[in-house]
């Protein structure tokens, strides 16, 4: 897929991409930190990975002015997407702003912005890295 393309398609289809590339982070950063049993990687994958906690770092790079006005774009994309899913775990505003999240990692992957990726990802371990077991 060029950049081009990417740039179209709507916010859960980056979504979508970008839940299953910020999960390979988070697992291979757990793996890396010697977490090896079951119950450990899950309790704190979820650390990064539930919608409040990707809530959490969108708030803290807010505070900071983080994203890039190109990256608001795909979160708002995101964020304002009509998903046929609901929330399991939290309310909807928190569920559609870890959409956008997503949406940001997914656009960030797909157009190939791998330091920016890599940055996005120093960021998200800043802010959630005090809350691991």
């Amino acid at each position: 897929m060029n950049k081009q393309q990417a740039e179209l398609l709507n916010g859960i289809a980056l979504a979508y991409i970008g839940d299953a590339i910020y999960e390979v982070f988070v697992r291979e950063y757990l793996l890396d930190k010697g977490l090896t049993k079951p119950a450990m990687l899950q309790k704190n994958a979820t650390k990064f990975v539930s919608a409040k906690a990707q809530a959490k770092i969108i708030s803290a790079m807010d505070e900071v002015d983080f994203l890039t006005e190109y990256e608001l774009t795909y979160f708002k994309r995101g964020r304002n997407a009509h998903s046929k899913t609901t929330a399991k775990n939290t309310d909807v505003v928190t569920y559609r702003i870890s959409t956008g999240f997503e949406a940001v990692v997914g656009i960030l992957h797909l157009t190939q912005q791998k330091e920016r990726l890599q940055e996005f990802w120093n960021f998200c371990l800043k802010t959630i890295e005090a809350d691991l077991v």
